[in-house]
């Protein structure tokens, strides 16, 4: 009997624990659903708050400066060519293009340099342009460059030529020496100038231009 009861209250004692334990383990899970819910809502409006678009308007100034060179004589029309922001782009305080972000342009227009005549021509704009891994296409204004004219060089080149020319007909032959010796010498000088006449238009690397939106655009910023 004394055997009995001892069981019995052991059971009960065992019961009596379980409960507590129960019912101490419940407001545990359910204040870290709760806690879960509050953080839920926090991560949401962070994410949300962590980017917004800001507009950068039509007219924005964009210096960048060219990581390679552009050759009027290699470049062809519609070749791709790279470059860095030269300095950040801020529209009402705030920093929307960083320096140093990519930028990738096109070869609008290419022209190379002729001999006697012909100057060399590059046209360049900007396609796009990446930030924090994200690209954005750009719509920017033309940028041309010219090379030298080299008229007055071959004008110079010819002349010289024929003057020379001139000079040792004359030595040999007099009046009708000279003559012949005049073409000879404008001969010789078109075809120094034909060798000798073509000028090239290279960009080089770490060239600094400068383009204008043409189109505003749209970029994420970070709060």
């Amino acid at each position: 009997m004394k055997g009995s009861r001892v069981f019995l209250r052991s059971l009960y004692v065992s019961a009596l624990v379980l409960s507590i334990a129960a019912c101490s383990s419940v407001p545990q899970s359910s204040q870290a659903k709760e806690g879960n819910k509050a953080e839920q809502p926090g991560i949401l409006s962070s994410l949300l708050k962590s980017a917004k678009p800001v507009a950068v308007p039509a007219g924005t100034e964009i210096a960048i400066v060219l990581d390679q060179s552009i050759s009027s004589e290699q470049a062809r029309s519609g070749d791709p060519f790279d470059a860095s922001v030269a300095a950040p782009v801020v529209v009402d305080g705030k920093t929307v293009i960083p320096k140093g972000a990519h930028v990738q342009g096109i070869v609008v227009e290419a022209r190379a340099s002729g001999r006697l005549k012909g100057v060399a021509r590059l046209r360049l704009a900007l396609n796009s342009v990446e930030i924090a891994g994200k690209s954005y296409d750009l719509q920017t204004t033309s940028l041309t460059r010219s090379g030298q004219n080299h008229d007055k060089r071959n004008w110079v080149l010819i002349g010289g030529g024929t003057g020379v020319g001139t000079a040792i007909g004359a030595l040999a032959g007099g009046g009708k020496g000279a003559a012949i010796g005049a073409a000879v010498g404008a001969g010789a000088g078109t075809a120094t100038a034909a060798a000798t006449g073509k000028k090239e238009l290279v960009l080089p690397a770490e060239s600094q231009l400068s383009f204008k939106l043409s189109q505003p655009v749209s970029i994420e910023v970070k709060s």
